[in-house]
């Protein structure tokens, strides 16, 4: 920028102490330029006036700044009218059930005083499809077949009780899937449902608290129940 920095420190835009100036920076409003401007007309050398393209240079410098803080005002206005539109959103999907994808299975109250844990796993085509539920010490606790028609996902449900019919109790289970019987036996991706508990804001965009499941992001969710 062109104007003269003795100027600018007569009428209190600078940092004298560390000398650091704020010229150039997007903080200058209109009135300063305004200001710079007239102090700069009121101090120039008789002999060596302000020239029109210096003149003109400083004038589009003072829209550029004006601009700038217009568009910050709006950014302002748009991220909070983003972040009511999250809350509103989050809002709605608190009470619901979403799917993941994850190798942990939580046990809990379906609503109506019973336990239980419901999941997909990913058949690659049509077969039989094994659903080994261990604890997280990694003993085996409940075995479960389903029959997969063809290729995807392949929804199960257990009741919470273990393979001699006892109840498991409460808690979060991990749970190995695999496609096929013996040698040709193939491990397969599994996903499990959970009720949404709570919604986070985050920076980094919204995350929701799933019951037994903890924290997962909205872009994680494969289906909503």
């Amino acid at each position: 920028m062109s104007f003269d920095l003795n100027v600018a420190r007569g009428i209190g835009l600078t940092n004298s102490a560390g000398a650091q100036s704020r010229m150039g920076r997007a903080d200058l409003t209109s009135a300063d330029f305004l200001r710079l401007m007239t102090e700069q007309l009121k101090n120039q050398d008789p002999l060596k006036p302000l020239s029109n393209a210096e003149f003109v240079s400083q004038m589009a410098e003072m829209s550029t700044a004006q601009g700038v803080g217009e568009l910050e005002g709006a950014m302002a206005t748009m991220t909070a009218a983003i972040n009511g539109d999250q809350a509103l959103r989050g809002a709605a999907l608190i009470g619901r059930s979403a799917l993941i994808e994850t190798d942990r299975l939580a046990l809990v109250d379906d609503g109506s005083g019973t336990l239980s844990a419901s999941g997909v796993a990913a058949a690659p085509g049509a077969g039989t499809i094994t659903v080994d539920i261990v604890s997280t010490s990694g003993a085996l606790v409940r075995r479960l077949q389903v029959q997969a028609q063809g290729a995807g996902d392949v929804a199960f449900q257990w009741d919470g009780t273990n393979d001699r019919g006892q109840p498991a109790g409460p808690g979060t289970y991990l749970m190995r899937a695999s496609f096929g019987t013996g040698r040709d036996a193939q491990a397969v991706g599994t996903g499990a449902m959970a009720p949404i508990e709570s919604v986070t804001l985050d920076p980094q965009g919204m995350l929701l608290n799933l019951r037994g499941l903890g924290t997962a992001p909205l872009s994680a969710v494969r289906r909503l129940g």
